[in-house]
């Protein structure tokens, strides 16, 4: 394709839109070109402010000339409709997480998306971060031995503090709470390290009082390895934090950055260049062929994980993949 890339931005709801849009509007090989929003006031405000036009219809926004691919930051529940549609209708197509709420939803969006052909794009930023690039090298080139135990936990204030907006705490538009949400990121990086778990228990509560969960971990077991995935929307000043213990050593990634100890203490290495960022490597992908680090499978997986953490949660019980 050549440039310049023209992209409709789908919905304006999710806290990251402006994020995203910003990005892409800032390439100069990509144009902004169009809106669509499920409300009409947000829309025309947010088609304004990024100089394009709004469209209240999604159908005619597909079928413009001047569209081709969508970034999809709407309520998270239109998501089958808004891909299905995109890639049916050979648009590419970028969304943030999470793709749905059910795992046979996500295999059928995967499989109408690998058949369109069109270049697909979740935002899995953690991916990208060369602390993460590095941690991954480190369990693929066995420097800490067999990984026994591994903990990723992400976690803010946005419950407690009061600045996350209160659609967030709508089961039906979100499909659950913190670990839906927030808990999308340590449950994709341990996918992305570990693969399938074999079984996951979990633990949510709801520390505000709100209709879904604020506070919650999931223990996923892969085999002789334990890990943990721990979010919420109740820990005030609460930095990323990735932990990996193996047979030979223990790597270390918080907020004072990635150290490694292998026997002879805690040691910060030289870090590898990170990836570009998801919005980036979507444009790069549609535009140059660039590869894109998480698509429709990775997207799909992350369903399967999200969903399995629910249901133990709902029924008390751990539960098998």
């Amino acid at each position: 394709m050549t440039a310049p890339f023209q992209i409709a931005l789908a919905g304006a709801w999710h806290v990251h839109f402006d994020q995203y849009a910003s990005e892409l509007a800032a390439r100069e090989d990509c144009r902004l070109t169009v809106l669509w929003d499920s409300q009409e006031e947000r829309g025309q405000s947010a088609a304004a402010k990024y100089g394009c036009d709004f469209e209240p219809d999604y159908d005619r926004l597909l079928a413009r000339p001047d569209v081709q691919g969508v970034a999809i930051t709407s309520e998270t529940s239109l998501h089958p409709e808004l891909i299905r549609k995109a890639a049916l209708s050979g648009k590419h197509i970028y969304t943030e997480k999470v793709l749905c709420f059910d795992y046979q939803t996500a295999r059928e969006l995967a499989e109408v998306v690998k058949e369109s052909g069109v270049k697909f794009c979740i935002s899995f930023p953690f991916l990208c971060r060369p602390e993460y690039v590095y941690a991954k090298q480190a369990v693929e080139t066995g420097m800490l031995g067999q990984i026994t135990y591994a903990r990723v936990r992400d976690a803010h204030d946005g419950a407690t503090a009061g600045w996350l907006p209160d659609y967030f705490f709508d089961e039906a538009i979100c499909g659950g709470g913190a670990m839906m949400d927030l808990g999308a990121h340590p449950m994709y990086l341990l996918a992305d390290l570990f693969g399938t778990p074999n079984s996951v228990s979990s633990a949510f509560t709801k520390v505000t009082g709100r209709a879904v969960e604020d506070n919650a971990v999931s223990l996923l077991e892969f085999g002789g390895l334990i890990a943990s995935s721990e979010t919420g929307f109740v820990s005030k000043g609460c930095p990323f934090m990735l932990e990996l213990n193996g047979v030979k050593g223990t790597l270390l990634w918080n907020g004072e950055g990635l150290s490694v100890n292998t026997g002879d203490g805690f040691v910060k290495p030289e870090l590898p260049q990170g990836l570009k960022t998801p919005t980036d490597q979507w444009a790069d992908g549609v535009l140059y062929g660039g590869e894109i680090r998480a698509g429709a499978e990775d997207a799909a997986r992350l369903t399967l994980l999200m969903e399995k953490a629910y249901q133990s949660s709902r029924e008390g019980r751990r539960i098998p993949f």
